[in-house]
This record gives structure tokens, sequence and C-alpha cells, in this order.
């Protein structure tokens, strides 16, 4: 994973944290701890966005293994550029990109399961119910989360992919620990603000996703170089 990559990736889950919370989404604003005291709710909140976390480094460790296999019959600069050109399309033609991506019937099947999993974990006051609720949120459809999936495949490895999903995730957490503690500070005008932020952060990683891989080059395979050729000379 190349230098700017984890930054990129840090950065992604902060703006996937305004976004949803400048969409006001429920679940966004409805964590897991509504009664205890500060520690209580420390420790509820903690559980919960580790297990997004969790969720989002394990799917990065599953599409990886595509970002692999690209990698080895090198397309990695075609992979790079389409996730940036995706980014793009879903910064200025939004509307265009989710008319052309339907979801499955056996996807939405899944996605009312995972729902009606939180629905009975949101009232948990247990540790272990708090993580599966967070476990579970990170499966939910997000565009953002789609989009740094994507983006993770141009580290060309499984465990970069894995990582850079981490690095997601924990880039989401001071936003949603802030809204867990602050709930009322989020007013509908700040998250109208928020959301008027999260293109811009979009279109500037897509802009480095298509730059990065118009500039990858890979080298020539060294087995048989040229100066190790062992050459007979007539006598």
């Amino acid at each position: 994973m190349t230098t700017f990559l984890p930054y990129m990736a840090f950065t992604m889950g902060l703006m996937s944290s305004f976004h949803c919370i400048g969409m006001g989404g429920p679940i966004a604003l409805a964590l897991p701890v509504q009664k205890g005291n500060r520690l209580q709710q420390l420790a509820g909140l903690l559980l919960y966005n580790f297990g997004r976390a969790f969720t989002y480094a394990l799917l990065g460790l599953l599409i990886g293994t595509i970002g692999s296999s690209l990698a080895w019959i090198g397309y990695m600069r075609y992979l790079s550029i389409f996730a940036g050109i995706l980014m793009l399309s879903y910064v200025f033609w939004p509307s265009h990109v989710d008319s052309h991506f339907h979801t499955p019937l056996f996807w939405q099947r899944a996605v009312h399961f995972v729902k009606s999993k939180m629905s009975q974990l949101l009232h948990s006051r247990s540790m272990h119910g708090w993580l599966l609720l967070g476990i579970f949120n990170g499966l939910l459809p997000c565009g953002m989360v789609y989009l740094a999936l994507i983006s993770s495949m141009a580290t060309g490895s499984m465990a970069g992919s894995g990582l850079y999903m981490l690095l997601f995730g924990i880039g989401t957490l001071p936003m949603m620990m802030a809204v867990g503690f602050f709930k009322q500070w989020f007013t509908p005008s700040l998250r109208t603000y928020i959301r008027k932020l999260t293109p811009i952060i979009i279109a500037a990683a897509g802009i480095w996703l298509v730059v990065r891989g118009l500039l990858i080059q890979y080298p020539i395979n060294p087995s048989t170089p040229a100066d190790n050729i062992t050459v007979c000379h007539g006598k």
C-alpha cells in the first residue's frame, strides 16, 4: 500500500461518518447507549464502533482477494482508474449512478435480515449486544462503504485491502463517538453543512485514484536479466 493510501482511507472514513450524519439517517443517530453513566456510554460506543470497523476490515479482506488477483495479471492501473471514475461519477451524477445499480433480490433479503437483527439489539444493555449491533451495522448498504471497498482493491493485496478498510472504519470513530455524547449539537443546519463538504473529499479521492492509475509503472520481470545470460565466445 502506497504512503498516501492510509491517509485516504482514514479521510474517507471520516467523510463517510459526516455523510451519514448529514443525511440524518436514524441508524447514525440512534446509537446503542441511551442510559447509564459516562463510563458505560463510552464502553458501549467503543464496542459498537469496534464492531463496525471489524466488519469493514473483514469485507476488505474478502474484496482484497480480487484486487490481489488483478495485481498479478497487471490490471491494477485499470482498477485504480475505474475506482476513481466511479467515485467522480458518484459526485457529479449520483442519480445516474444509482439508476444503473439495482440491488438483487438475495441482497435485499440479506439486508432485511440484518435490519431485523439490529432492531432486536437496539435496546440491548449488554456489551455483547452492543458489539453485535456494530457488526451488523457494518453490513448495511452504504454508497460510501462501497466506494471505499472499490478503492481498497487498488492496494493490490488482501492484507492491504483489509488494512485499508480497517483504517476506513477507524476514520468513522471521531464523528460517531461525538454523536453518541453530543447528539443535541447535531442540528439540521449543521448536518446540511456537513453534507455539502462530503462531495469535495470524494472528488479529491477519485482524482487521486485516476492519477495513480495513470502513473503506475510495472517493473520488467528480472528473472532473466540480460547481463546474467551466459555467452559462449568462440576461440
